[in-house]
């Protein structure tokens, strides 16, 4: 008698329950112990398959999506990937705005998926009808039968984090999390994740990270949105020129910045001492842990969970490459943060 085949029946199947890994000589010089949430162990690469699979089939439950439907939305890359990825296996057509400071092996990957990639500027503000999101909201209006996803005004963003990674990493870790370190961009994974943690212990501090130029912080602390917090920055899928709905401030606690060299080099780091291959926002939220471990934010029994969004291989022309970091005068002595403003100006 024969075994059965054992297989998945597609690439969708392989989302989620991604591993928790210790981290250790990166680890040596912090107080607690320290886990990476390695969600480059999606199929597709990054955390953003949950909300791509997860609001795709809320949209087919409730009959918004049909046969021949068209899928567009604004990405940095990861998420316009996943939707790709998902759009294939279902069915759909895909068009993907994307910002101008995406890595060119993100657009090349995103149109490698059969989507539609519509390159805009990334230092125009909103509202401006070049930005990734004007541009995406006129493709819907001008495309019959297809659906926005718009990622950073959907609860569902939010919520399939909610069903899904924080659960895993409070199973994971037995309930014994005392703090969660993860990126802030849409703000759907920290938000959801911070939803259902604090739920089981309302203890466990959430610790957003976010970019010099972004707005993000200074309205968790104020509720005021500055115009003047606002210049370019170069990491990708980290912070943000407007508030998105699907970030719950409430459920994080505070915000730690970070700049562009520093994450640049700590995703380097990460990848030398740990033989982990993460993206730049694997860098940044590194980074932010040393930060707040210099503040003293952990002690001896802390057990911080620290999210890793995506997988290195999406910036070999960046962050893994020398020229690109020679060019960006990273390897250079570091730079305050003002000199780095007057450099993104000029």
């Amino acid at each position: 008698m024969n075994k059965p085949i054992k297989a998945y029946n597609n690439i969708l199947e392989l989302i989620g329950s991604t591993p928790l890994v210790q981290l250790n000589a990166i680890a040596e010089p912090l107080t607690g112990s320290f886990y990476a949430k390695m969600e480059s162990f999606n199929p597709g690469h990054s955390a953003k398959d949950r909300i791509a699979h997860f609001i795709i089939e809320e949209a087919e439950r409730k009959g918004i999506l049909k046969p021949g439907s068209t899928i567009i939305e604004t990405t940095s890359g990861n998420t316009g990937f996943s939707i790709a990825m998902v759009s294939i296996v279902k069915g759909y057509r895909c068009i993907l705005a994307v910002s101008s400071k995406s890595s060119p092996d993100k657009i090349d990957m995103l149109r490698s998926m059969g989507a539609q990639v519509h390159v805009c500027p990334a230092h125009v503000s909103a509202d401006d009808p070049r930005s990734y999101y004007e541009v995406a909201k006129r493709l819907h209006s001008e495309i019959d039968n297809s659906i926005y996803i718009n990622q950073y005004f959907n609860e569902l963003n939010t919520e399939a984090h909610y069903r899904t990674t924080g659960p895993e990493i409070w199973e994971q870790t037995g309930g014994q999390i005392t703090h969660l370190v993860a990126c802030s961009g849409t703000g759907g994974t920290i938000s959801g994740i911070a939803r259902y943690l604090k739920e089981q212990n309302p203890a466990i501090r959430v610790l957003g990270v976010d970019a010099y130029g972004s707005v993000l912080q200074k309205y968790h602390k104020t509720g005021e949105f500055d115009h003047n917090e606002i210049y370019p920055y170069r990491i990708e899928g980290l912070g943000k020129n407007l508030i998105p709905t699907a970030t719950d401030f409430e459920a994080i606690d505070s915000y730690t910045k970070v700049k562009d060299d520093d994450s640049a080099h700590m995703a380097r780091k990460v990848a030398k001492t740990e033989g982990i291959f993460g993206g730049y926002t694997t860098g940044a939220a590194m980074q932010a842990v040393y930060q707040l471990n210099e503040e003293g934010e952990f002690s001896e029994d802390s057990n911080v969970v620290v999210v890793f969004p995506d997988h290195g291989s999406r910036y070999m022309s960046k962050v893994y490459s020398d020229v690109w970091m020679e060019n960006q005068g990273f390897l250079d002595a570091s730079k305050t943060v003002e000199q780095e403003k007057v450099d993104y100006i000029k």
